[in-house]
């Protein structure tokens, strides 16, 4: 696994041993950035990255011109492989990490420009993150289309192989 563009385009990541994280694929992190660029969300954005696992989708951004990501995490193998592809890829400063449960943390979490979220397959709780989430765009990483809730508006929705990106927007959105 490697990122795709921007300041640390080709640079490999390490991915946490064992099944308790799924990393998106590479050509799934090219698509959903692009999408986002072309929404113009991504230039000195705030970020946060639940389940981030290996953090690749953090990272990515980062690496595209984010200002700071927040990586939230609460496995150890997950976490080891997070910090160090954090600290190989030169991120400490526009990096913070959190070892804690995701959905936990979102609740009390202030505003944020983009939530990403690739929690694992099993999860069952899209309707509560959106309602708890302060973002000006979600980016959801599922194996089915997600019900998008108000006052969240659907912007995208992909499907690559078994994996469906659903991009939405929050009442903020464009202004």
């Amino acid at each position: 696994m490697r990122i795709v563009a921007g300041t640390a385009r080709g640079r490999k990541l390490v991915v946490p041993d064992g099944s308790a994280t799924r990393p998106t694929t590479d050509r799934v992190r090219e698509a959903t950035f692009n999408a986002l660029f072309s929404l113009d969300v991504i230039d000195d954005a705030t970020y946060v990255d639940l389940f981030a696992g290996s953090g690749a989708l953090g990272l990515e951004a980062l690496s595209r011109g984010a200002a700071h990501v927040t990586f939230v995490e609460r496995d150890r193998a997950a976490l080891a492989a997070l910090r160090k592809n954090i600290d190989t890829l030169g991120f400490a400063d526009e990096s913070t990490v959190i070892a804690t449960d995701s959905m936990r943390w979102i609740a009390t979490a202030g505003h944020f420009d983009v939530v990403i979220a690739d929690p694992p397959y099993d999860f069952d709780a899209w309707e509560l993150l959106q309602t708890t989430a302060d973002a000006t765009v979600l980016v959801a990483e599922s194996n089915a289309p997600i019900v998008v809730v108000e006052p969240w508006g659907l912007l995208r929705e992909r499907t690559y192989g078994s994996t469906v990106v659903t991009i939405i927007s929050g009442p903020d959105f464009g202004s």
